[in-house]
């Protein structure tokens, strides 16, 4: 057995999963990559609003893929070049999800794929007060450039699987995640034609019925304390694969979504949500237009500084942006006004 598997990394034009504008791809073969290719594309027809706060994030605009074939129809070449592969992404939960979202809004069938999710594997092997990609990629030693750009993206995830397997003496994916006691996550193929459509595809085709497709309603900014609301129990039958099942976790800042919202999302999926930072803390979600780059600039709430400062005595606790952890529990902010 050797190190095999396809990387993969999709930006979107709106919050809706199924919106992919770009792709990129590396393909690894015995722990080394061999190959790479990336697609700009149109998203699915109805689907393809871009959003102000996605084009601000990778810079590709609506004009840069006009008269581009849209994703359906550019998948059999996207599919062909993954093969049987397994793949690896960095929140792979996202990217698995754009495939199905987009394939489903096209009217087409999707393959199984087997993946795995560099997001969990950094959090399990290295010890960073973030886990978004570039902190990982650095780690990693295979540091972004220019982060959002998708075949960047992509490299970086691939980088960070192979050092992650090589610092475990782990000469295939098999090995690793029988090594760290994981088990390898799996998407089913469908048909939506004959299969309940996911989750996220229905939310979006409420929303195109209701005329709001591809951007989320705003909510007025409210000056004070958000209202933090109770705090519900975690669903004990969640995925225990998606990386915030048995975490803990704690709101700071304001959110584009009301924080009891965020409470329930993240206890859905198996997270415990609490008020306060205590000792029990695994993850902090911090809003008010928070990146991972801020934890160097300083520009932090109290939260995120008393987090810093228990992770350097030594807590497992990380910081996850709202934009990253929205992308984890299947939502996406709001769209900025025009």
């Amino acid at each position: 057995m050797t190190l095999d598997f396809t990387a993969i990394d999709f930006e979107t034009a709106n919050g809706f999963r199924g919106s992919p504008c770009a792709v990129g791809l590396s393909k690894v073969r015995g722990g080394v990559v061999v190959e790479e290719a990336s697609w700009l594309m149109r998203p699915p027809e109805n689907h393809d609003t871009f959003d102000h706060h996605n084009v601000r994030i990778h810079g590709i605009r609506p004009d840069q893929v006009a008269g581009l074939p849209r994703f359906g129809e550019l998948f059999p070449e996207i599919g062909a070049f993954i093969g049987g592969d397994v793949l690896a992404a960095h929140n792979a939960g996202f990217d698995l999800g754009v495939i199905r979202s987009g394939l489903e809004v096209s009217g087409m069938a999707g393959p199984a794929y087997d993946y795995v999710c560099t997001v969990i594997l950094s959090r399990r092997c290295y010890s960073l007060v973030s886990n978004s990609l570039p902190y990982a990629a650095e780690e990693a030693g295979v540091p972004l450039v220019n982060h959002h750009d998708a075949a960047e993206d992509a490299r970086a995830c691939a980088g960070i699987l192979i050092d992650i397997a090589a610092r475990n003496g782990a000469a295939s994916i098999a090995e690793l995640y029988l090594s760290l006691g994981l088990t390898v996550s799996h998407q089913p193929a469908f048909d939506p034609s004959r299969d309940p459509l996911s989750k996220a595809t229905l939310a979006a085709m409420e929303a195109l019925a209701g005329g709001t497709a591809g951007s989320a309603p705003g909510r007025r900014f409210v000056a004070g304390w958000p209202e933090e609301g109770p705090n519900p129990t975690p669903n004990a039958a969640a995925s225990p694969d998606h990386p915030l099942f048995g975490q803990t976790v704690v709101f700071t800042g304001e959110l584009a979504i009301p924080r009891p919202e965020a409470k329930v999302r993240s206890a859905e999926l198996g997270a415990r949500p609490e008020s306060r930072v205590t000792a029990r803390t695994t993850v902090l979600v911090v809003g008010d237009g928070f990146v991972a780059a801020d934890l160097r600039s300083g520009r932090l709430t109290g939260k995120a500084r008393r987090v810093l400062e228990l992770h350097e005595r030594g807590q497992r606790i990380e910081v996850l942006s709202e934009g990253e952890f929205l992308q984890m529990v299947g939502g996406h902010l709001a769209a900025a006004p025009a």
